[in-house]
């Protein structure tokens, strides 16, 4: 009996990536660039890594390039692969200005400042990473406690595990099956997302009468394409608020404001042990 497999529709493939939103598509662009860039430029990874022992105040670009860099075309394919679904729905949900914000800056200093600190002065080690898997864990832990929210538990055989959970799993799950991935560096990376998540970093972030009067000023909705300011965001900052009802017996959303129609890096390092995926 023949076995028939779908293919993949490449109509919605293209309609998928030509509705991509204006952050996702600079950071997925960035990547890339890095990755051809290497290629001129061979000290490259040497020059960008997270090297704890190498984190000095003239240094401190590497705590947001790290995230950038990668090592082989698959390393790049599967990290672009694993964020542009997660990257595409946080832009979504926080806006455009707020993404290249958190991306270029926030979220490669916390992550990459905790795994520095832990290297270098709790377990005294200096191995280094590069690669966007950092994103993709802390992307997937705040996605986990959006679920957590609504879904505290699933089920399995009687016993019922936390679905906020779930990542770690993941994570250690890669770290055995992929060599030299960084255990510490992705959790590091999950542990911000589960901060930015619970809303304890949100405050990091301009506020939304700041945002709406840059892009009043420069006009950024009707100037730049695929972007998403403020008030088309799919939620507010906080994430979904309760309804209450009106004393008309209608719902109405609560007092945030937003619309409701709207792996892993290699290490490099002198002292890492070999090559190393993550953070």
């Amino acid at each position: 009996m023949a076995m028939s497999f779908a293919l993949p529709d490449a109509r919605r493939i293209r309609s998928y990536l030509l509705r991509l939103p204006l952050a996702t598509r600079g950071i997925l662009f960035l990547l890339t660039t890095f990755y051809v860039a290497h290629f001129f430029w061979p000290g490259l990874e040497q020059w960008g890594a997270l090297i704890p022992q190498e984190i000095r105040f003239d240094t401190l670009y590497r705590l947001n390039t790290y995230p950038l860099i990668h090592i082989s075309i698959f390393h790049l394919l599967l990290n672009s692969f694993a964020i542009t679904p997660l990257l595409e729905r946080f832009e979504a949900e926080h806006g455009t200005i707020v993404t290249f914000l958190l991306f270029t800056g926030t979220f490669g200093l916390l992550p990459g400042g905790l795994y520095t600190l832990l290297e270098r002065f709790i377990f005294h080690l200096n191995g280094a990473a590069i690669g966007a898997s950092v994103w993709v864990f802390l992307l997937l832990c705040n996605e986990a406690i959006k679920t957590y929210k609504e879904n505290p538990f699933f089920d399995v055989q009687g016993v019922k595990i936390p679905t906020w959970t779930t990542p770690l799993f993941l994570i250690l799950v890669i770290n055995f099956i992929i060599p030299h991935t960084s255990l510490l560096g992705h959790l590091c990376g999950a542990v911000v997302g589960y901060l930015w998540g619970l809303g304890y970093i949100r405050f990091l972030v301009p506020h939304d009468k700041i945002l709406r009067f840059i892009e009043g000023k420069l006009n950024l909705l009707g100037r730049l394409p695929h972007y998403v300011s403020v008030d088309q965001k799919t939620f507010g900052r906080y994430g979904v608020l309760p309804s209450t009802s009106t004393g008309t017996g209608g719902a109405r959303v609560g007092p945030g404001r937003g619309t409701l129609g709207a792996a892993n890096g290699v290490a490099i390092g002198p002292d890492g042990g070999g090559q190393r995926l993550g953070p």
